[in-house]
Order: C-alpha cells, then sequence, then structure tokens
C-alpha cells in the first residue's frame, strides 16, 4: 500500500481548512504558510477537491476556499480518490494480474486489505479529525501553563 504526499497533504489541507470554518474563507498562502506545503502544489489539489465538490472557492479581497458540505458528510477515504490517490495494496492495481499475467497466490490478502483500509478512512470524518485536534491543541495549551506555573514557582523571590 502506498498512500503518497498527495493523499496526506489534502488530508491536512482539508482539516487545516476544516478548523478555521466559520471564520471566512481561508487563503491558500495561509495553509502553505501553516503546513508547510507548497502553494502551488496546494493549488493543484484544491483544483481538484473544487472539481470534486469538497471545497469552494469565494474570489476577490478577503477570498479563499470554504469547505462545501460539512465536515461530518466529508470521510477521508472521499478526500484521497478527489485528488486520484488509489487504496491499493496489490501489486497489480486489482487487476489479478500480478504473477505473469495470472493472480499471485496473495492476492486475497492484499485486495482484502484494500476493503479494509478503505472501509477505515471512510469512516473517519473530517469532523472526527478536527476534534481530535483541537483536543490535542487544548492539551498543548494546559502543558504549556502548567510548564510556566512550576517555573514561575521555582523562581526565588
Amino acid at each position: 500500500m502506498r498512500l503518497t504526499t498527495k493523499g496526506r497533504f489534502a488530508v491536512t489541507a482539508m482539516l487545516d481548512l476544516a478548523l478555521r470554518e466559520g471564520n471566512g474563507p481561508v487563503t491558500l498562502a495561509g495553509i502553505s504558510r501553516r503546513q508547510s506545503i507548497s502553494l502551488s502544489y496546494l493549488e493543484q489539489l484544491f483544483g481538484k477537491l473544487r472539481r470534486r465538490n469538497l471545497v469552494d472557492s469565494v474570489r476577490g479581497p478577503g477570498g479563499g476556499y470554504t469547505l462545501a458540505k460539512p465536515a461530518a458528510q466529508v470521510s477521508v477515504a472521499e478526500i484521497i480518490r478527489a485528488v486520484d490517490e488509489p487504496i491499493d495494496a496489490t501489486q497489480c492495481g486489482g487487476l489479478e494480474n500480478c504473477q505473469e499475467e495470472q493472480r499471485c497466490m496473495t492476492h486475497e490478502l492484499w485486495a482484502t486489505l484494500n476493503d479494509k483500509m478503505y472501509e477505515y478512512l471512510n469512516s473517519v470524518k473530517l469532523s472526527d479529525l478536527v476534534v481530535q485536534q483541537r483536543e490535542r491543541m487544548a492539551r498543548d495549551a494546559v502543558a504549556v501553563l502548567q510548564d510556566k506555573r512550576v517555573k514561575e514557582a521555582a523562581l526565588p523571590v
């Protein structure tokens, strides 16, 4: 199985967008800066995401991108498929010609893995990732505050 940077970056960019939902359009330049993804690469990805109706573009000053539908209705599998990323662990791409134009002995194993990966990625919604990220950010903020208090308490009076 190969999930390339195309699929990973598309999910990351969509999560960045979803985290800012409700604050107006999000620029690709902002996503590029926050996620360290090339702006030209994001432009290509968002062209595909827009064609698959996952994002809407807003032109003009203050323009950018918004989610085309609620994050709870967007699966990770849908994002990956939108950027033409195959989710395939078979050697043959599902054609069953892996070994000298014949089906290999382990084809069923890899085909079943494909089904399980797709099932899992389809079950994970963008909104789930938003919740996880916000929880992580809250935990990190608490840890920083606690660290600051410990350091302040250790200072001589």
